[in-house]
């Protein structure tokens, strides 16, 4: 029974970890590293074909962008996961795999001119579509006996709809040991989804750290300080254009505008429109009316009993085709406009900062953080100008930005949530955070469990009935500069010819007619290639 580290380790994104239990070969997430200065190991480093099954936390892709990688290179197992996170996946993994496609024939079209080898994106909306088809949904709090000797229960750790911890129980030999993966852990307070529960007992804890050197500011009055932002723009005459994240943060945003317009906050503008123009973003917000008597906090729920939906109003417009898109700009009424991408980069939102950041009378409101080196931090940290579609757009609005409920966890949140297990670990784990942060949260937990606490490296490997270190990691590495995928072309051969011999192992006791057959077609095949 042994534990390895293949991601998110002394980095944010990437999450993925390898569990070896009961002859199976199991990964808690299989995310995409994501970010300018993040550390390069973006390629799979064992056989997708032997992966048997995928334990996953939640839909955001730094958790499960990289499943229909794992599909394309011979992933054929199952991927559990919670009702909400199946629901989120299947369109967070097709918009994934749209955007991999368009980068390619973007840098295609733009290499053939220069000569350049074809690039290859890193997946298709077929890979997408193929892993999509193996979630198998599981609700909160429900024992899954997934093969024998291996049993799994998603508990609810309001980060993200349907977000969960997970319990791992495995036994080989009469030996029992129980790992939990913490997934991302919520913040407490956030609009609509639940608080974070807590588990009592393990034996392994593997938990994040994207928040342990640091406290979050109380909560702001959200509405409040919302509220008094439409209003002066929608005075002045302005639109308010909020970029923003497709799922999670818009339906943030259409929780507190409701409220807003029920307790009459914006004085003089009676149902005020407010577009939504992301078709990820209705999609998802659909996903979470369908999820929500599983999902939401008491407060959302009330409303939902009292036959109100907390994420939808009068005055509410969903922009799905381009045309609609289009036409908000050419309505000269004061609006309210939500429009991903989040740190504008791409998307909707170029066409309608392009529109208005111009014009002085207008607000761009920013509600989630703001990568450097994103046209979001240039706006937001003063640039007079900014270039959009080849036009350099003069910046004349008032840019304002909005530090809301974060969807992480603080330092004392997750000290919170270590503290509840009442049977303390044999070893803690620190991962997704910021070198530094995994190394000094560590230090932390060592200092106030007393128990061994250890920021892994990349491929660690642990004996998990010993308890003993196997492999020592590989320290982070800066990643190198992006390049022509032409190399993941060979990778993809590799792991067909690996995925081979899988089934021909398989195959094992058939008949000597059919495993004849089969030798006879391989050595066609290989007659064909071999140079």
């Amino acid at each position: 029974m042994q534990l390895s580290f293949l991601g998110a380790t002394h980095e944010v994104t990437g999450s993925c970890h390898y569990l070896q239990a009961c002859g199976k070969h199991i990964l808690i997430d299989c995310g995409m590293q994501q970010g300018p200065d993040e550390y390069e190991h973006q390629e799979i480093p064992l056989s997708p074909a032997d992966v048997d099954y995928v334990f996953l936390t939640h839909a955001h892709i730094d958790h499960s962008g990289r499943l229909p990688l794992l599909s394309k290179l011979g992933f054929t197992g199952h991927v559990f996961a919670t009702d909400a996170t199946c629901d989120l996946c299947g369109i967070m993994l097709r918009d994934s795999a749209h955007i991999q496609e368009f980068e390619a024939e973007w840098r295609n079209r733009k290499g053939k001119r220069a000569g350049d080898e074809p690039y290859e994106p890193l997946y298709t909306m077929a890979d997408a579509e193929h892993v999509i088809e193996r979630l198998v949904p599981c609700g909160y709090n429900e024992m899954v006996e997934v093969c024998e000797g291996i049993s799994i229960r998603f508990i609810d750790v309001g980060h993200l709809l349907g977000s969960s911890s997970i319990e791992v129980w495995a036994e080989e030999n009469g030996v029992q040991r129980k790992i939990v993966f913490s997934g991302d852990i919520g913040n407490v307070n956030q609009p609509l989804i639940k608080d974070p529960a807590y588990i009592k007992d393990a034996d392994y804890v593997v938990v994040e750290s994207t928040y342990g050197d640091r406290l979050h500011n109380p909560p702001p009055n959200y509405s409040k300080s919302l509220a008094e932002i439409i209003q002066r723009t929608l005075d002045r005459g302005g639109n308010v254009v909020i970029p923003s994240f497709a799922v999670g943060r818009t339906q943030e945003m259409l929780y507190f505008i409701r409220e807003i317009k029920a307790r009459g906050l914006v004085h003089g503008h009676d149902n005020f429109p407010v577009y939504v123009d992301s078709p990820l973003a209705i999609e998802a917000t659909n996903i979470f009316n369908e999820n929500r008597v599983d999902c939401f906090d008491e407060e959302a729920m009330k409303l939902v009993n009292h036959g109100i939906n907390p994420i939808s109003f009068y005055g509410l417009n969903l922009a799905v085709t381009s045309d609609e898109s289009k036409a908000i700009n050419f309505d000269n009424s004061p609006k309210v406009i939500i429009s991903a991408s989040g740190m504008c980069e791409a998307g909707r939102i170029k066409h309608h900062l392009k529109h208005n950041l111009w014009r002085p009378e207008c607000t761009v409101v920013f509600v989630g953080y703001q990568a450097a080196g994103t046209a979001g931090r240039a706006i937001l940290e003063g640039a007079p100008s900014i270039k959009m579609f080849g036009e350099t757009i003069d910046i004349r609005a008032e840019i304002v930005q909005l530090q809301g409920v974060s969807g992480h966890a603080d330092q004392d949140g997750l000290l919170r949530w270590l503290d509840a297990f009442e049977k303390k670990p044999k070893h803690i784990f620190v991962v997704h955070g910021e070198s530094s942060v995994c190394d000094s949260f560590a230090a932390l937990c060592a200092e106030r469990y007393h128990r061994p606490v250890t920021a892994p490296d990349f491929l660690e490997r642990y004996d998990l009935i010993t308890g003993e270190l196997l492999e020592k990691g590989v320290k982070p590495q800066p990643k190198k500069p992006a390049a022509v995928r032409a190399s993941g072309v060979f990778a993809r051969l590799v792991a067909a010819g690996q995925r081979l011999l899988k089934v021909i192992q398989h195959n094992e006791g058939g008949t000597n007619k059919d495993l004849a057959r089969f030798a006879d077609q391989i050595n066609s095949l290989c007659d064909k290639w071999d140079r």
